[in-house]
């Protein structure tokens, strides 16, 4: 019995990814199972013994060339199927393919991740169109989500990505973005604000607005 089998055992049966504090909870939480007949020689197990038991995981898998392989996502560590493997697996899941995003879906999404919290004027100064229709797709599919009011005249809407957008594209956090330092530096075009204003989300609205978004919201990065 060692830490890699234990940890192994956790994944392999778990339905959501694991972070390092459920892993640990879960393997100290055996010391009180009654059912048990042996003792639980990990009930002390530290988190950086689980980070580097994960990481031994993670090469061994590689290393033997397996179907899966260990991932790391935004909310933990999870067993998944190589990529490679794709076209078979996928035959026992024959529901209908999710709809691809169009183009305008993509950039909006873009300007959102690497801008957010951003309104929804600020938005469409950089695509120079409106965003109604694009931003209701995005956000019923999850991807998107309202953050909270801008502190300018007609406070309107600041719109931030989800947790759902990061394990959707692979990232653990939104500083896996590619480019993300350069392109948030990067100068774009913003609204004129216009007094009275509001939102129901589309005038009155500054990049330069200090945002008064939800605690769950990523903060807003300067441009």
């Amino acid at each position: 019995m060692t830490l890699e089998k234990v940890i192994e055992a956790l994944l392999f049966s778990a339905q959501k990814p694991l972070s390092i504090r459920e892993i640990a909870t879960a393997i100290k939480a055996a010391e009180d199972d009654l059912a048990s007949e042996t003792p639980n020689e990990f009930g002390r197990v530290k988190d950086a013994e689980i980070a580097a038991a994960l990481q031994q995981l993670k090469l061994e898998y590689i290393e033997q060339g397996r179907a899966f392989q260990l991932v790391e996502k935004a909310e933990g560590w999870q067993l998944a199927t190589d990529p490679a493997f794709a076209k078979w697996v996928r035959q026992l899941f024959p529901a209908p393919k999710p709809a691809r995003l169009s183009a305008p879906a993509l950039e909006t999404l873009a300007i959102i991740a690497y801008r957010q919290p951003i309104t929804r004027a600020d938005v469409e100064a950089v695509r120079g169109v409106n965003i109604d229709g694009v931003l209701q797709t995005l956000m019923e599919r999850g991807l998107v989500k309202i953050a909270g009011r801008a502190e300018i005249p007609g406070r309107p809407l600041l719109y931030a990505t989800t947790q759902f957008f990061l394990d959707h594209f692979g990232l653990r956090n939104l500083d896996e973005l590619p480019n993300a330092e350069e392109l948030r530096r990067r100068y774009l075009p913003v609204a004129q604000p216009v007094a009275g204003i509001g939102d129901a989300g589309r005038a009155g609205s500054s990049a330069s607005a200090k945002a008064t978004a939800d605690k769950s919201a990523p903060a807003r990065t300067n441009l």
